[in-house]
C-alpha cells in the first residue's frame, strides 16, 4: 500500500526525502490510540475491531472520529434554519456566520433523472454534515459516514457520493451547515448520471515509446469526472498523464486529481491550481487479478465552467524503471551468466588456437542472448503440458523461475532480453574497471617493491597449501563459510596482482634485452676482428625466444586467472550478506547456524587454493578440457532457469564449473 493512498497522508514518502512523512506518523498514532481496549488498556485482541480501526485510518476516512458502534440513525435537532433546495446543482459559501442551517434536497423529483448525488465541503474538520432522511420530519436520518456511502477525505475537500438506487426508502438529503464564526464554509452539491460523468481512455501501446498518445477533452459542467484507463492491467505498463486545465472565469480555482487502482491500495493524489498543467505518473505495483474486471480510474474533482484536456503517453523510462523495480534482484544472475559464457569461450579459444583471448573481446563474441533465451522460452512453453510436468517431477527438478513469474503476471519475454543486455553491459564495463584497477595496483607494486624473477612452480600441492586448505576449511566449519571464502578471495587477488606485476616486469626486461641484442649485432658486424664464438651469437636469440614463449604462456594464464577471479568476485558478493550477518551477531555466537554457504565454502577453498597456482600449460594438455569448455553454456542456461528467484543457487553452478577446471589441471 502506498502512503499516498492513506487519508491525510496524500503525499508520497519521498516528498521530503525522508523515510516517513509526518502525516503518516500522525495517522499511525491515531490508529494505535483507537486500537486500545478501554477495559484492559492494551491493544484490543478483537480482530473485527482491529480491521475496523485500520480501515478507518488507513483505507477510508469518512472525516469523523472513529466510533466502534455508531448509531445507525440520528435525530436532527437544534436551532437551525431549514431551507429547501429543489435545483439539481447548488453552491453555498459563508464566512463569519453565527447561525447554523439545514439545507434539504427532496429526492422524489431527482430519482428518475439522476443516479448519484455528490457533495464536497472545503471545511475538513466538520463531522456529520450530510444525512439521508426517511421522512419529512427528519426524525430518522442516516449519517453519510455509513459504510454504504462513499464519504472520504481528500486534500482541501471532504466528499460524499451516494448512489440513489441503494437507498430507495430515503425521502430527502439534509446538509448541515454549522455556525462558522471565524471560519469559511464552502459547499457544492449536484445530482448527476454516472454514465454522463464516465469516459473511457484506452492506454497507448507498450511499443509506442511515447510517440503516440491517447487524448480526451472534458468540458466540465459538473464537480466530478471519472476517466477509465482501458487495458491498463500489467506491471510493466507505465504512462505519463498530462492534464491541461483552463477556466472561463479569471478567478483561480483548485482541482484534485486522483489515480485510483481498484484492486490494490496504491492511489496517488495531485492537487493543482486551475488553470495549470499537471503530470501524473501511472504505474502498477500489483497486476490485475484474473478474476477482477475493474479498471484503473482517474478521478477528476473538477471546477465548474473549466475545460480539462487529458493526454496519456507511454513512458519508456518508467517501463525500464518497472523492469528494474520488479526484476533487479535477478540482474546479478544475468551478469554472472555473461561472465560464465565468456569463460567458456576463453577455454574454447585455448583449445583451437593454444592462446587465451582477452576477456572483453571474448565477451563480445560469445555472450549472446540467443544462446540461452530460446531454450528457457521453450521450457516455459512446455510447462503447460501435463506430460512435461510429469517428466520434470520424476526428475525432481524445480519449476522454472520464468514460469513462476509468468503465473504472477510480472514476466514477459522482453524482460529477459533487456536484463541480459543490461547484464552484458555491466559485465563489460565492470571487467574494464577490474582490469584498470589491477593495472594500477601492479604499477604501485612496481614502484614500491622490486619485483621478483618470474618462476614456474610445477607443484600444485605443497604442505603449506594443504595446511592453508585445512585451516580455511576449519574456519568455514567452525565460524562462517563466507569468512573463509572472503579470505581465500583476498589470497587469490594478491596472487593475481603478483602475477600481473611479474608479467609486466619480464616484458620490460625482454624489451630491454631485445634492444641490447640489436645493438650488439650491429657492433659485431662492424668490428669483425673481435673474438666472439658462433655459439654466443646464436644463444641470445634462442634465449630471447625462450623467454618470449614463457611470458606468452604466463600472459595466457593471467587472462584465465582474471576471468576466474571475476567469477569468484560475484561469489563473494552473493555470500556477503551471510558474512555481514555473522559479524553483527558475533558477540552472541561464533558459529553461524544455519550457514547457507558452509559446504560450498569448503569446496571452494580447496578448488581455489589449487587454481591460483595453476597455468594454462597444464590445462591445454588435459583430456577434460573439451568437456570443461562446453559445460559453461548449459550451466548458464540452468542458472537463468533456476537462479532468477533464488540467488543462493548461483555459487553452486560456478563451483561446478571451477571444479572441472581443477580436474583439467590434475588429469
Amino acid at each position: 500500500m502506498e502512503s499516498s493512498a492513506v487519508p491525510r497522508a496524500w503525499a508520497s514518502t519521498d516528498h521530503l526525502s525522508i523515510v516517513w512523512c509526518k502525516e503518516l506518523i500522525l495517522a499511525t498514532i491515531r490508529a494505535f490510540f483507537d486500537l486500545i481496549d478501554e477495559n484492559t488498556r492494551q491493544i484490543t485482541e478483537d480482530p473485527k475491531k482491529r480491521m475496523s480501526v485500520l480501515n478507518h485510518h488507513f483505507v477510508r476516512h469518512p472525516g469523523k472520529i472513529f466510533e466502534e458502534n455508531p448509531e445507525a440513525f440520528t435525530e436532527l435537532t437544534g436551532d437551525f434554519m431549514w431551507i429547501e433546495v429543489k435545483t439539481s446543482k447548488w453552491t453555498y459559501s459563508v464566512y463569519n456566520d453565527s447561525d447554523g442551517k439545514y439545507f434539504v434536497f427532496p429526492l422524489a423529483s431527482h430519482r428518475k433523472s439522476y443516479s448519484h448525488v455528490y457533495c464536497e465541503n472545503s471545511m475538513l474538520d466538520t463531522s456529520s454534515w450530510i444525512y439521508g432522511c426517511m421522512d419529512s420530519n427528519s426524525s430518522m436520518c442516516l449519517e453519510a459516514t455509513d459504510l454504504s456511502w462513499r464519504a472520504e477525505l481528500l486534500p482541501t475537500i471532504k466528499v460524499v457520493i451516494l448512489k440513489l438506487q441503494d437507498y430507495p426508502s430515503l425521502s430527502h438529503i439534509v446538509i448541515l451547515v454549522p455556525p462558522t464564526v471565524g471560519n469559511k464554509f464552502a459547499l457544492d452539491c449536484e445530482f448527476f448520471k454516472e454514465d454522463s460523468r464516465t469516459v473511457q481512455l484506452p492506454v497507448t501501446n507498450l511499443f509506442s515509446f511515447g510517440l503516440s498518445s491517447s487524448k480526451i477533452l472534458l468540458n466540465s459542467t459538473g464537480l466530478l469526472y471519472n476517466v477509465q484507463l482501458q487495458h491498463f492491467k500489467q506491471v510493466y505498463q507505465a504512462f505519463r498523464i498530462h492534464i491541461e486545465s483552463h477556466c472561463q472565469s479569471p478567478k483561480e480555482k483548485t482541482s484534485v486529481y486522483r489515480l485510483h487502482i481498484p484492486w490494490s491500495h496504491e492511489d496517488s493524489v495531485t492537487v493543482a491550481k486551475v488553470p495549470s498543467s499537471s503530470e501524473i505518473s501511472a504505474k502498477l505495483h500489483v497486476a490485475q487479478p484474473g478474476n477482477d474486471s475493474r479498471v484503473p480510474v482517474l478521478n477528476i474533482y473538477s471546477s465548474s465552467d473549466c475545460q480539462y484536456e487529458v493526454i496519456l503517453k507511454t513512458s519508456f523510462l518508467q517501463i525500464l524503471g518497472q523492469i528494474i523495480r520488479f526484476h533487479a534482484g535477478a540482474l546479478p544472475v544475468y551478469v554472472v551468466s555473461n561472465i560464465l559464457l565468456t569463460y567458456g569461450g576463453q577455454l574454447n579459444t585455448l583449445i583451437s588456437t593454444g592462446q587465451c583471448s582477452e576477456f572483453s573481446l571474448e565477451l563480445v563474441r560469445t555472450a549472446k542472448p540467443y544462446k540461452v533465451e530460446p531454450i528457457i522460452s521453450i521450457v516455459v512453453f512446455l510447462q503447460g503440458f501435463n506430460w512435461f510436468r510429469e517428466i520434470r517431477d520424476s526428475l525432481s527438478l524445480p519449476e522454472v523461475d520464468a514460469a513462476v513469474l509468468s503465473s504472477q503476471d510480472v514476466w514477459f519475454p522482453l524482460v529477459s532480453l533487456i536484463l541480459f543486455l543490461l547484464g552484458t553491459g555491466i559485465a563489460y564495463w565492470s571487467g574494464v574497471f577490474f582490469s584498470v584497477s589491477l593495472r594500477l595496483f601492479s604499477t604501485l607494486w612496481l614502484i614500491l617493491i622490486r619485483p621478483t624473477v618470474l618462476q614456474k612452480d610445477n607443484k600444485l600441492f605443497t604442505y603449506r597449501r594443504l595446511c592453508v586448505m585445512g585451516s580455511l576449511a576449519l574456519v568455514s566449519w567452525t565460524t562462517c563459510g563466507a569468512l573463509a571464502v572472503f579470505v581465500i578471495y583476498l589470497q587469490y587477488l594478491f596472487k593475481v596482482i603478483q602475477l600481473h606485476v611479474n608479467v609486466r616486469a619480464e616484458k620490460n626486461t625482454l624489451n630491454g634485452d631485445s634492444d641490447c641484442s640489436k645493438e650488439t649485432s650491429q657492433n659485431s658486424s662492424t668490428h669483425t676482428v673481435k673474438n666472439r664464438s658462433l655459439i654466443d651469437l646464436t644463444s641470445e636469440p634462442t634465449q630471447s625466444l625462450s623467454n618470449s614463449t614463457t611470458i606468452a604462456e604466463t600472459v595466457n594464464s593471467l587472462k584465465i586467472h582474471l576471468t576466474i577471479l571475476y567469477l569468484f568476485t560475484w561469489i563473494v558478493l552473493l555470500n556477503l550478506p551471510s558474512l555481514v550477518y555473522w559479524f553483527k551477531n558475533l558477540r552472541y555466537n561464533v558459529r553461524l547456524d544455519p550457514d547457507p554457504c558452509r559446504s560450498t565454502a569448503i569446496i571452494l577453498v580447496c578448488i581455489l587454493e589449487i587454481l591460483m597456482n595453476s597455468s594454462t600449460s597444464e590445462v591445454k594438455s588435459s583430456k577434460l578440457l573439451k568437456i570443461a569448455a562446453k559445460v559453461p553454456l548449459p550451466l548458464s542456461v540452468a542458472m537463468l532457469a533456476f537462479g532468477r528467484m533464488h540467488l543462493y543457487k548461483v555459487p553452486h553452478f560456478l563451483t561446478f564449473s571451477l571444479l572441472l577446471h581443477v580436474l583439467c589441471c590434475l588429469v
